[in-house]
């Protein structure tokens, strides 16, 4: 393996500062709720709000403020991401059977959490296939309340109209007007206006992970996430310029983004750099995707496909794209990842909004054991068991045996006492 280009600094990390920031503003949602909440919109999105509960009035008049097409679209996507959610949960199944030793039944139910909070970033731009990655998967697996918070977008006083138009298609229950630490904190311990949540899901800032790292234990967290990434897995048939973009299509989400590119052939590397270059030059999100090439960019030429698929499950990025001559073939032995694009024709885009599969994705190797948002992530497997006077039997003595041992004597008891 070579390395024809490596990163230049580091994407990621928690300093004290930030710890200690992210503390401050929790307790001070905690003590003061819908005025810290205010205060903070003021202070860190430079809005002046009355409130944070968004209205059906306010919902209602955003899609007037939202061109068919765009409408259209959120429709497409959320009928897309639907059907994926329940394809999803027909995999889960409640279970019940008869265990071998007799007189014991074992099973587990599956149950949605009661309430959740969806958080959906603002920054540059409008994110509403952010809303319908968290609510409709939520909807799909049965949660009673679904609230959403999202910060007060420049220009409109409260959340952008598309992304209020998304919370709507997606089936939001609650809206709130809420961004950053102080939003995770209303979530996690509740306010005047919102109710308190069990689960918190969504990505954020550095900002909104740490806040998520700090009230996890008070209530329930998908994961922490970090900065976006993308490795571009290619070889000799890979089209340079789809190459290009590709990488480029991720270092324009942020400065700290992380594009790799692991291929097996030099040609195909060479030109590919040479693309990117050019694209560059038009691209109108040049400052930020530069800048993430730049700093953050790597690029890997290696000898097999073999090595190139180590590589990867090493590495355990976010999103995998696999550009390459016999791609079924190669996608069996990739194992680590957020989401895989297989094809020359399968560009991350689709992912973040339309294919249906979710875009809330590990990042940081975590891919290695964690899984992204899914129907799943919202739902309880419960065990449970039915004990017959003849099953207490049949367990008794092992079970005794193990209290025993633990040194846990009315654990013991509480079986001897009803074989006796």
């Amino acid at each position: 393996m070579k390395v024809i280009k490596q990163a230049v600094k580091k994407t990621y990390q928690r300093d004290t500062a930030l710890t200690t920031t992210v503390m401050d503003i929790i307790d001070n949602v905690r003590e003061n709720g819908d005025k810290a909440l205010i205060e903070y919109a003021a202070k860190f999105d430079h809005m002046e709000i009355t409130g944070v509960k968004v209205g059906p009035e306010a919902v209602k008049a955003a899609y007037d403020q939202v061109d068919p097409e765009t409408i259209e679209a959120i429709r497409f996507a959320a009928g897309q991401i639907r059907i994926f959610a329940e394809k999803q949960l027909d995999c889960l199944k409640n279970l019940n059977f008869q265990s071998t030793v007799p007189g014991l039944e074992l099973g587990h139910k599956l149950v949605p959490v009661e309430r959740c909070g969806c958080y959906v970033p603002a920054g540059r731009h409008p994110l509403p296939s952010t809303a319908l990655m968290s609510i409709i998967p939520a909807k799909v697996a049965g949660v009673r309340e679904i609230a959403v918070c999202s910060p007060p977008f420049a220009g409109y006083g409260t959340i952008h109209p598309a992304v209020l138009v998304a919370m709507d298609i997606a089936g939001a229950d609650e809206i709130y007007c809420m961004g950053g630490a102080q939003g995770i904190a209303a979530f996690a311990y509740g306010t005047e206006s919102v109710k308190k949540v069990d689960l918190v899901v969504g990505p954020g800032n550095k900002f909104v992970a740490e806040a998520k790292r700090q009230v996890y234990g008070d209530v329930g967290i998908d994961s922490i996430a970090g900065p976006s990434e993308v490795l571009v897995l290619a070889d000799h048939t890979a089209n340079p310029k789809f190459v290009a973009i590709d990488l480029l299509a991720q270092a324009e989400h942020d400065p700290n983004a992380k594009p790799i590119l692991v291929c097996t052939d030099q040609g195909v590397i060479d030109q590919s750099l040479v693309e990117l270059e050019k694209l560059l030059e038009t691209l109108p999100t040049a400052a930020v995707a530069g800048q993430s090439w730049n700093d953050n960019g790597q690029v890997y030429l290696v000898d097999s496909i073999d090595e190139a698929c180590a590589l990867s499950n090493q590495i355990a990025p976010e999103h995998l794209e696999v550009e390459v001559e016999n791609e079924r073939e190669v996608a069996d032995k990739l194992l680590h990842f957020g989401s895989m694009f297989v094809g020359h024709y399968a560009p991350v885009a689709f992912g973040d909004f339309v294919s249906g599969t979710n875009h809330t994705l590990p990042t940081m190797s975590t891919a290695r054991y964690s899984s992204g948002l899914w129907v799943g992530a919202y739902i309880k497997v419960a065990f449970y068991q039915f004990v017959s006077e003849e099953g207490c039997r049949n367990m008794a003595d092992p079970c005794m045996r193990f209290a025993q041992l633990e040194g846990l004597i009315a654990h013991r008891d509480s079986v001897r006492l009803r074989v006796e």
